[in-house]
């Protein structure tokens, strides 16, 4: 089975004397007392292909027991956050975890049982045999029966925006069922407090990380979402936050585009005046000249200001580079010690292929 992706390698890691492969599943909660125990009951115990399957809940600020609960099933581990922080927050801090306990794939659930958890395996595969970084279950948002007309016609939409922007082929850009190889999972940043899904992708399909859909079955769920309180609440924020990704990532197209289209503006009433002045009835349009003149320095600066971002969007991507350095170096040291030549050992800090 092949273990190399394109463009990142698929470690096994080293572990008492053997190799071994570690998938972690992560699921985020927020009250999930009475759903969480169907959730963990439909999760796979075994894999093909995976040496070591462990559960992660992040208890994201929990009113009832769902961190009692998963403990008295079983879960391996538990992070806790002392308020609700948002969905975001918590699959950052489940990303970490299972980084620190160290997962080679890392899968996302939901914890109300709308992902049916056998189809874990169709989007830890890909991962696995290095065909993909990243695997989005799609749900057929089109042709689900469990959305509704006016889910569907915004997720459909939302999709093709971010399938734009990501310039990938994701066709469920919010599907929150995904598998992420490690090194997927040390490059990606996630920095919206809203939702996770849109950010990640943008990232992801700019750092030309392999994205890949794979149909996934979905369950009805019995409760509304936790996520957003209103649809154009819901729309409000997911735009935002697909605007501030997208200019992340490419400040210098969204400033200088912005200061070009407003100098085109600002050309208008400066060409309006030409016509008026050489025609000999300029003095009635001097407001005109003023403002096309405001409009051309406006654009001027906010095309300076796309400069400046540009070189603040290198410097942030020589950090992220110097972050996945710095996980590297925390993996290196919390190694076993190496016995025998380097070069014969199955992990080394040089990320050998096996």
């Amino acid at each position: 089975m092949p273990l190399h992706g394109t463009g990142h390698l698929f470690s096994r890691r080293h572990d008492k004397g053997g190799c071994v492969t570690k998938l972690i599943i992560q699921i985020p909660c927020y009250n999930e007392a009475s759903d969480l125990p169907r959730t963990l009951a439909a999760l796979p115990r075994a894999i093909p292909g995976i040496d070591v399957i462990e559960i992660l809940v992040i208890d994201d600020g929990s009113l009832d027991d769902t961190a009692q609960i998963a403990r008295a099933a079983g879960v391996h581990h538990i992070v806790h956050h002392r308020a609700n922080r948002g969905l975001a927050a918590a699959f950052r801090s489940g990303i970490d975890a299972a980084l620190r306990a160290g997962a080679d794939i890392i899968v996302n659930t939901d914890a109300d049982g709308q992902y049916a958890g056998e189809d874990i395996i169709k989007i830890v595969l890909p991962v696995l045999n290095g065909e993909a970084d990243i695997v989005i279950g799609d749900r057929d948002v089109a042709k689900n029966a469990h959305f509704g007309p006016v889910k569907r016609s915004l997720q459909i939409l939302g999709s093709a925006i971010v399938q734009r922007l990501s310039q990938t082929r994701v066709r469920d850009a919010v599907s929150g069922f995904r598998a992420i190889s490690r090194d997927a999972a040390k490059s990606i940043n996630i920095t919206t407090e809203f939702s996770y899904t849109t950010d990640m992708l943008i990232q992801a399909g700019r750092k030309r990380l392999a994205i890949h859909s794979v149909p996934v079955a979905t369950n009805a769920t019995l409760r509304p979402s936790r996520l957003f309180k209103s649809i154009p609440y819901f729309i409000a924020n997911t735009g935002i936050t697909m605007a501030r990704a997208y200019t992340t990532y490419n400040p210098l197209r969204v400033f200088v585009g912005s200061g070009l289209a407003i100098i085109l503006v600002g050309l208008i009433p400066i060409l309006r005046f030409l016509v008026a002045f050489f025609s000999g009835d300029g003095d009635g349009h001097v407001q005109s000249l003023v403002l096309g003149g405001a409009l051309l320095v406006l654009g001027a600066v906010v095309s300076v200001m796309g400069v400046l971002a540009d070189l603040i969007a290198a410097n942030r991507k020589l950090i992220e580079l110097n972050l996945i350095h710095l996980r590297r170096i925390e993996e290196t040291l919390a190694m076993p010690p190496v016995h025998g030549p380097l070069e014969d050992h199955p992990f080394t800090p040089e990320r050998k292929r096996a």
